[in-house]
């Protein structure tokens, strides 16, 4: 770190987190006003969606473990290393509670954004698979804090377009997407620790 810079702590990272993810719900919520198409339109709460969501985490997780196997192969190396140094870097001190509030509020403002906004609107005006398929490349565009993080993200917002899609409500993604970054979020600050 160059001299006179300070580094955001673990408190601060996560109150930025809950605050530009919580504002992700706002700027869904004006866009789908504005495109008249409520980014919950598609949400229905109940157990079968939050089952439904959580058993959707489980091959997702294989896949990290799966590309934990491949560490020796450079696009899956250099992605890990890069969630090691700078994601567990921003919530080192973090405790599982601030964790498991930032991923559910990214859960559920990155989802109505990209799932319940975004992918909804291009699906009505050209296609079901026109709309997953732009909608999770603007997510990974918006990850892009690595060439690898871009593809991968961009993979998993295929992966939650699929399940609104064969489910039709958003709780689905949003557990789905919420559970995941908590487990690996957990996980990277575990081996950290």
């Amino acid at each position: 770190m160059a001299p006179g810079k300070q580094s955001i702590t673990g408190y601060q990272a996560v109150n930025l987190a809950l605050l530009f993810e919580g504002g992700l719900v706002g700027i869904a919520l004006g866009l789908g006003w504005l495109l008249d198409t409520p980014a919950f339109a598609q949400f229905q709460l109940h157990w079968t969606g939050a089952i439904q969501g959580v058993l959707a985490t489980l091959p997702l997780l294989l896949v990290v473990l799966l590309c934990s196997a491949l560490l020796d192969y450079p696009p899956v190396k250099d992605l890990f290393r890069f969630s090691r140094e700078h994601i567990t870097r921003l919530f080192s001190g973090a405790s599982l509670l601030d964790l498991a509030l930032v991923a559910g509020v990214a859960g559920l403002g990155e989802e109505a954004l990209f799932r319940g906004v975004i992918q909804t609107v291009l699906a009505t005006h050209l296609s079901p698979l026109v709309g997953v398929l732009i909608a999770a490349v603007l997510f990974g565009l918006v990850h892009s804090l690595s060439p690898a993080y871009a593809i991968s993200a961009t993979l998993i917002g295929i992966y939650l377009g699929c399940l609104l899609l064969s489910f039709d409500n958003l709780l689905v993604p949003i557990i789905t997407h919420g559970l995941y970054d908590f487990i690996v979020l957990a996980v990277l600050l575990k081996r950290r620790g």
